[in-house]
């Protein structure tokens, strides 16, 4: 009987449910308690039946408080679909349904929002307006959904008919405002709306401390390009600009004297800047950390057993007495075929074995030096010897094992590898080089900028 009525709510016959009806009186109760996921008003509504939803709701309107296996409403599948009919019976029935919110933390508002169904929504605001102001799991608006899923007719809709200052510039858990997220998207009609018709705060920074300019020049966008000039003209400014001294002057009616200073230090705007600056930069330690970590005790790994397991294995049993080759069982047949090979193998080896477990030993010392970046870049130095001194052990290994033949394929193709690797090692050294030198100009750049940046004295008449 269960499954004809959920057949007949997939059909949308109201015949076919008055027929099941007649033959049990209780099957809409029964399909409250089934062990169904979802019930046929469910069904109806995600289908657009409205004739079958108005049939069910006037036998059964506890249905419009059922919840599916995804904790949705009938009301979040019919305002997913648009269906607008159906959800002003559902909304007339059980209006407070706008405010339950389903497994993604979404109540019918915001899903309306999402897929963009202003008719609808504006219905559902209608019955109830405080539900927009519901907030999903991080933290997010239904203003931050429109931006999030552009749409903007719902966005103008929402922004016009609340009027509400503090609301428009909310923030999410990562401090972004809409303005930010229109910004991070490239929406240009969105950035123009906002920077034109509405309250929006143009300056406003994030969790990391940055503003809307910020972003557009960090996503490598034009300064110069559409979002950028309604930016500027609307009064937006970076990061950098809102670091700079202000020069303040005071007006007197007599001719007085007029210093300007740079900027105070105890400035909020400055100081929230420098913690995002020194939240990245601990953020950057610590990846680079976990990174060393990893590929230390990883060369150790092989450099060890590669130390136990040298190229060629070991002699499994003494030589004989009369054999020319002296050896002893365990020791490696490459240090009595080829001992200048083997000697060079063992000493790039340990070198690697050595270099990784010095970092490793560093880390776990617990001494915090590995927050500084001078002492980073040490330790970096350290895996480059790890790694290079790896690289010439298997070259050297590789050799040792197919000179046997009369074959040059192997020392010519180690040849160019070890000169493709001296040559790739140049090219980080020079780029650090030239990187430190640039880092060198910018800060003598800074050091005269502050020498001639004494505080300047005017006269005013």
């Amino acid at each position: 009987m269960e499954r004809r009525v959920y057949e007949a709510a997939v059909e949308g016959s109201v015949e076919s449910l008055l027929k099941l009806l007649q033959e049990d009186a209780l099957l809409l109760d029964r399909s409250m308690v089934s062990c169904y996921s979802e019930t046929p008003l469910h069904i109806a509504s995600m289908l657009g039946h409205e004739n079958f939803v108005l049939e069910i709701l006037s036998r059964k309107p506890e249905l419009a408080g059922e919840l599916d296996s995804r904790r949705s409403s009938a009301l979040h599948l019919a305002s997913a679909k648009g269906y607008l009919v159906i959800v002003k019976k559902l909304v007339s029935v059980n209006p407070e349904m706008c405010y339950v919110r389903d497994r993604d933390g979404k109540n019918p508002l915001h899903v309306a929002a999402i897929k963009g169904h202003d008719k609808v929504l504006e219905e559902l605001f209608q019955k109830r307006p405080e539900a927009c102001r519901v907030l999903m799991d991080r933290g997010e608006t239904i203003l931050h959904a429109c931006v999030n899923y552009n749409q903007l007719e719902c966005l103008k809709l929402l922004v016009e008919t609340l009027n509400d200052h503090e609301f428009v510039n909310s923030k999410d858990d990562d401090g972004n405002t809409i303005l930010h997220l229109a910004v991070i998207d490239k929406q240009v009609e969105a950035v123009k709306f906002l920077t034109g018709s509405t309250t929006i705060e143009v300056n406003a920074v994030n969790a990391n401390g940055f503003t809307a300019l910020d972003i557009l020049a960090q996503r490598k966008l034009d300064m110069n390009s559409t979002i950028g000039e309604l930016l500027r003209c609307a009064g937006a400014r970076s990061l950098k600009e809102t670091r700079e001294p202000a020069s303040g002057t005071t007006k007197t009616r007599t001719g007085s004297i007029i210093t300007s200073h740079s900027g105070d230090p105890s400035n909020q705007g400055r100081e929230r800047p420098e913690k995002a600056r020194k939240k990245q930069e601990d953020k950057w330690s610590e990846k680079k950390r976990n990174t060393l970590m990893v590929v230390a005790s990883l060369i150790a790994t092989m450099a060890f057993q590669a130390g136990l397991n040298p190229p060629g294995g070991v002699w499994q049993d003494d030589s004989p007495k009369n054999d020319a080759s002296r050896h002893q069982a365990g020791c490696s047949v490459m240090l009595t075929q080829d001992e200048i090979s083997y000697n060079l193998f063992f000493g790039f080896n340990t070198t690697g074995f050595v270099a990784s477990l010095s970092i490793i030993l560093l880390f776990i010392s617990g001494i915090p030096f590995f927050k500084r970046r001078f002492f980073m870049w040490i330790l970096t130095v350290i895996m480059w010897v790890a790694i290079s001194a790896m690289a010439l052990a298997y070259l050297i290994a590789i050799l040792g094992i197919t000179n046997s033949g009369n074959s040059m394929i192997p020392w010519y193709a180690s040849t160019y590898v070890l000169l493709g690797w001296i040559g790739f090692i140049g090219i980080l050294i020079l780029a650090h080089i030239v990187r430190l030198i640039v880092k060198m100009i910018k800060y003598f750049r800074k050091l005269m900028r502050d020498h001639h940046g004494e505080p300047q004295v005017r006269m005013l008449r």
